[in-house]
């Protein structure tokens, strides 16, 4: 009978994001995130039987940006967790005994995202709404496993909330096994 990882158990996991669409204002450029994410394992008190909770304790991608044109060099993007996942929303829950397959929510929601420039100071984003990858898994840790955004993200520079400075329209991440 395929397993829940155990209680408490940290699991860190490798991913990478080739090809990712972003929206920088009016500029399109697609880039590719290098970086992972680690979970602690909680209980899920609404389904302990075939579910369990993933707390977040740490997620970092980092991936260059094109040079604009007319411009030398293009920067970089980070995508990373600074905030502490006191209430975890992330979930793997397994769908199929046998053979086994689990569906995994990872929400991002505590994540911020960077661009820093050549020339200018870094630009601190924070999402709009919902940040969360889903994943069909057939093991867990994933192997491999590709996991997309559930729906594009707008982020935001909170001291102006109301005016969108990147979409980060897809995710296509691949995760663990790397």
């Amino acid at each position: 009978m395929p397993a829940l990882p155990p209680i408490g158990a940290e699991i860190p996991c490798s991913s990478l994001a080739v090809n990712t669409p972003m929206q920088i204002g009016t500029r399109l450029v697609s880039v590719d995130f290098r970086g992972g994410f680690k979970h602690r394992v909680d209980v899920n008190p609404d389904d302990p039987i075939n579910s369990v909770r993933m707390r977040l304790v740490g997620l970092k991608y980092t991936a260059e940006l094109p040079a604009a044109d007319g411009e030398a060099a293009g920067g970089t993007v980070t995508i990373e967790q600074n905030d502490v996942d006191v209430d975890p929303k992330s979930l793997l829950r397994l769908t199929q005994q046998s053979p086994p397959q689990y569906e995994c929510l990872l929400d991002l929601g505590t994540c911020t995202l960077t661009i820093e420039g050549p020339d200018e100071e870094p630009l601190v984003l924070t999402p709009k709404g919902e940040v969360t990858l889903v994943g069909k898994l057939t093991q867990y840790p994933p192997q491999g496993d590709l996991f997309q955004l559930k729906n594009p993200v707008d982020y935001v520079d909170p001291a102006k909330p109301d005016d969108v400075a990147v979409v980060l329209q897809k995710f296509p991440a691949k995760a663990g096994g790397l």
